[in-house]
Order: C-alpha cells, then sequence, then structure tokens
C-alpha cells in the first residue's frame, strides 16, 4: 500500500513538473512538391533544444523511420536528403523523446517535367496564396492552366496564380497544367482561421462627449498578459506538489505530541484523609444509628 502511494506521488509529480515543449516543422525550399534528384532540407525549429527533437516520416514503403538511421543525414534538430526519389514521397514531421509531435509537411517526389509549388504549411484565412507552375527547363512564357478539385480556376499566362483573401472555401486539391510540358501532382492547400484578437481600447476621439461635471469615460482595461496565467499555473503546480508533504508533516507531529509517555506520574489509588468536617458527620451519623436501633430494641 505504501509503494503503491509513493508510485503515484511520483507520477503526479512528473505530470504536474512537465512542461510542454513544442516544435515547427520546415522545409526548404518551401514546396510542398519537388522533382527527381532535388534535394530537401528539413529543420524542427524548436522551443526546447533539450528535448531531442528528430525528424521522422511515412511512406509507402515505411512508417515512422528516423532521419540519420533509415534515410537522409542528421545535423542535430534538422535533416538533409540529396538526390530526391518518388520512394522519398511522404509525411514528415518532428518528434521528440517523450512523444511531442510538432506539424506535418507533405513532400510529393515527381518523375516529371511539371510541379505545383504551393505552401506548405496551411494559409491563413483572409491572407493572399501564390501559386506557381514550374517546368524542369523553365521557358520565357510559360502559360499554365490552374486547377481546384479537378475543374479549371483559370489560365495564366504568367505560370503563376494568386487566390487573393483566402476562405475556408479554398481548400482543396490543386494543380497545374502546361500544354507543353504535362501535368503537375496535385497537392492539398489548407485554410486555417483567424487568431482571436481583443478589441482595442476606445479612444479618446471616439468617445462620447461628457456632460458637464460628469467624470471623464476610463480606457479598457487592456488584456492580461499571458505570462501572469503562466505565473499563476506555476505557482498552483508548486502548491500542489508540495501540500502533501506539508500536511504529512502537520499530522505526524500532531501525532508525535499525542502519544503517551512514560514519565507521567501514575495516578495514587490511596484514598484522601478525612477532613474534620467529615469526620463529624461520621460521627452524628453513628449516634443517628445508634439511637434507632436502641429504640427499636424497646
Amino acid at each position: 500500500m505504501k509503494q503503491t502511494s509513493v508510485q503515484r506521488l511520483l507520477v503526479l509529480i512528473s505530470l504536474l513538473s512537465c512542461t510542454t515543449n513544442q516544435a515547427s516543422l520546415t522545409v526548404s525550399p518551401s514546396s510542398s512538391q519537388v522533382f527527381k534528384e532535388e534535394s530537401v532540407s528539413l529543420s524542427c525549429e524548436e522551443d526546447d533544444s533539450s528535448a531531442g527533437w528528430t525528424l521522422r516520416r511515412n511512406t509507402s514503403g515505411e512508417t515512422r523511420t528516423q532521419c540519420g538511421a533509415d534515410w537522409g543525414e542528421s545535423a542535430g534538430s534538422s535533416c538533409n536528403i540529396t538526390h530526391m526519389v518518388p520512394l522519398d514521397s511522404g509525411v514528415y514531421w518532428c518528434e521528440s523523446r517523450e512523444g511531442a509531435t510538432s506539424n506535418t509537411i507533405t513532400i510529393t517526389v515527381t518523375g516529371g517535367s511539371v510541379v505545383l509549388q504551393s505552401p506548405v504549411l496551411p494559409v491563413m484565412e483572409g491572407h493572399d496564396v501564390t501559386l506557381t507552375c514550374r517546368t524542369k527547363t523553365p521557358p520565357s512564357n510559360l502559360t499554365a492552366d490552374f486547377f481546384k478539385d479537378g475543374s479549371l480556376i483559370r489560365t495564366e499566362p504568367t505560370g503563376h496564380m494568386t487566390i487573393h483573401h483566402v476562405s475556408r472555401s479554398d481548400e482543396g486539391l490543386y494543380k497545374c497544367l502546361s500544354s507543353s510540358d504535362g501535368e503537375s501532382p496535385s497537392s492539398w492547400i489548407s485554410v486555417t482561421g483567424k487568431p482571436t484578437t481583443t478589441a482595442p481600447p476606445p479612444s479618446a476621439a471616439s468617445a462620447p462627449p461628457t456632460s458637464a461635471g460628469s467624470a471623464p469615460p476610463t480606457s479598457a482595461a487592456p488584456p492580461p498578459d499571458s505570462s501572469s496565467y503562466q505565473f499563476v499555473f506555476t505557482l498552483l503546480r508548486h502548491l500542489v506538489v508540495f501540500c502533501p508533504y506539508c500536511i504529512s508533516t502537520v499530522l505526524m507531529v500532531s501525532l508525535y505530541r499525542r502519544r503517551p509517555t512514560g514519565n507521567d506520574p501514575p495516578v495514587s489509588m490511596v484514598n484522601a484523609p478525612h477532613t474534620q468536617a467529615e469526620e463529624g458527620l461520621d460521627d452524628e451519623y453513628n449516634d443517628v444509628i445508634t439511637a434507632v436501633t436502641t429504640e427499636h430494641h424497646f
């Protein structure tokens, strides 16, 4: 029972003391499609270098293989792949020793003549995104057709197409087609929502006029700093960790102080001597008993 309690306490401490480490995977060149024999460099941009981030991938022929051991050349938290081949197509991500993972990036390696350069990370809603139809031997003037989910969007004489103010409806599979070089593979473009922001406090110029004698309007309080939340969380974490120790210590001290000791004087079993008042009462009691007995005999 004691060993089980200790194990539970250790698990609780480990859970409370652990911090959430994060990493972001980036790729250079920043494209989800590359030609065969091209080189690619992947890097884990980490918050904590001591977490031991490594590159892993899933392909059609392997699962969760690590850079340096099975493919690529490892350089710390980065991985370089020279002479990419179609078998290198797959999903790549960063993973720490504790099992935390980063964002994923899908890379497609083609042996064809056309690739579509598109963002490897989700595009934020409201931003612009540019798609480029690239060939192995770039012509001076490339006319390309751009498709989304199999339907033609438009034809661009420069080989570039820009989608302004991206929305959720722009998510889908995109590809491009060159009449002279062929068609590119398809790539999925994701759109993420805008981060929530706090409205700024009203300025003095936009505040309504106040009547005479009334107090001037006060601006809205600024949003709380995220560091305060982190401080409160850290304080609560330490309280939860150390409170069991404090409570157990108080209980042990209390039990120790209440335990019986061998130096306490024993309780005397000898009757206390009678006082004079008590002796007088005894004499009167004896006289009364004697009178009653005498009267009874008569």
